[in-house]
């Protein structure tokens, strides 16, 4: 597998290809946002998941074969700066959890809960909700079967830890309690985690450093 995960802003992306869906990874904008391209290998419909900015390259990633959908994992602005345009230019459908739709700069097409699926073409992704970053930060499950679990996490969980909460207890804790209920007991450590932000993880890597994160509140 030549894929590692480590895309540069300005750079290429970085491609993985899987016998049903190939992900294509690229890093944009100010915040070193991370943007994942979706693409059915069978039918060739796509997602995108966080138009975080930068359109002009976004478009071109997707080439000549536009995306039906967009998916915003949550509220903070710096993941939806180019939501707009790409709609706008690809006549996409706006995915989002309900509680953080309202902060997006233009209306959901559909509001997604915890366990719902989002499916194009052959392709379905599970929801999963994790509470605390913001109240609808939301996290993409593909279970490519032999071809492993593949998690979109947004700014939920990142090598290192879960996504900040301000230092406010209770948020960390719902977050902490979520990523450790919805994410680690329920998924193998081979699941390869693709975060909001830098570079990829893979839950067994992590797994070991759960009771430090608890330990230290972030």
């Amino acid at each position: 597998m030549t894929y590692t995960g480590d895309v540069q802003v300005g750079g290429p992306a970085d491609v993985r290809e899987l016998p049903a869906l190939t992900i294509c990874k690229l890093a944009v904008g100010p915040f070193d946002n991370n943007a994942y391209l979706l693409r059915c290998a069978r039918t060739g419909e796509a997602v995108l998941i966080d138009a975080a900015a930068d359109s002009d390259r976004l478009l071109a990633l997707m080439g000549d074969q536009p995306i039906s959908i967009v998916v915003t994992t949550h509220q903070h602005g710096d993941h939806w700066q180019a939501l707009e345009q790409v709609t706008k230019v690809t006549g996409a459908q706006v995915i989002a959890h309900p509680l953080d739709a309202p902060a997006l700069p233009l209306p959901v097409d559909r509001a997604v809960e915890h366990g719902d699926t989002i499916s194009f073409g052959e392709i379905t992704l599970e929801v999963i909700h994790l509470r605390g970053h913001t109240p609808g930060s939301i996290a993409l499950l593909y279970d490519g079967g032999e071809a492993g679990i593949h998690l979109f996490t947004g700014d939920s969980l990142f090598p290192g830890g879960v996504g900040n909460t301000q230092k406010d207890p209770e948020r960390f804790n719902q977050l902490f309690t979520d990523v450790v209920e919805r994410v680690f007991d329920r998924l193998p450590d081979e699941t390869w985690v693709y975060p909001g932000h830098g570079k990829d993880a893979t839950l067994g890597a992590e797994r070991p450093s759960l009771p430090e994160w608890k330990a230290r509140g972030w």
